[in-house]
């Protein structure tokens, strides 16, 4: 790619189909072309968003739900992105839903904002083992429009929250963190 195509693509609109599909004061960050013309992936300042080539936007994925988003590139321009959304299944505690798999011709920008975007709700993260087997993930994230930081618990095998000794035990490694916590 040219200096001229990096320059002209880095300062380019998203496609009409992309602004009319954003609500109101949603902006768009970056955005890639879907592959078989299915639309584009989109990272908003509210998260990243699916619009199809029919204008329907899918919901927002919000930024601090996002696990992991892994890219990886094929050829110049294109790439797949596998996204891992959490949900919070009880206070305090999220899991891992299915990799979302998006395939893309031209991924732009995209790849370095959906980084930056899930990296910047990431204040703190530490792996904790569990007893027997297994272990947790400790995170806190900033959450947009809430002061402070929220700290969750992912299980790294699901089956493990289901056993009460290691439901306990992460409970108590989250308020050890928690009450350590000194935030900035």
């Amino acid at each position: 790619m040219s200096l001229l195509d990096a320059v002209r693509r880095r300062f380019a609109r998203p496609p009409e189909a992309v602004r009319a599909a954003l609500s109101g004061d949603e902006q768009a960050l970056a955005w890639g072309a879907l592959t078989r013309d299915e639309g584009w992936l989109v990272a908003t300042d509210r998260g990243l968003r699916r619009i199809g080539a029919d204008g329907v936007a899918g919901e927002p994925l919000p930024w601090h739900h996002i696990g992991s988003a892994r890219w990886r590139a094929a050829g110049e321009t294109g790439g797949t992105f596998d996204v891992t959304p959490l949900t919070e299944v009880e206070p305090g505690v999220q899991a891992r839903g299915p990799a979302q798999r998006h395939a893309l011709v031209d991924a732009g920008e995209l790849p370095a904002v959906v980084r930056r975007r899930v990296d910047q709700t990431v204040v703190a993260s530490q792996r904790s083992p569990l007893p027997g087997r297994g272990g947790v993930l400790l995170v806190a994230r900033r959450i947009p429009g809430q002061p402070g930081r929220e700290w969750t618990v992912v299980f790294d095998d699901d089956a493990d929250r289901a056993d009460p000794v290691a439901r306990e035990s992460a409970r108590q490694k989250l308020a050890d963190v928690v009450a350590a916590d000194v935030p900035d």
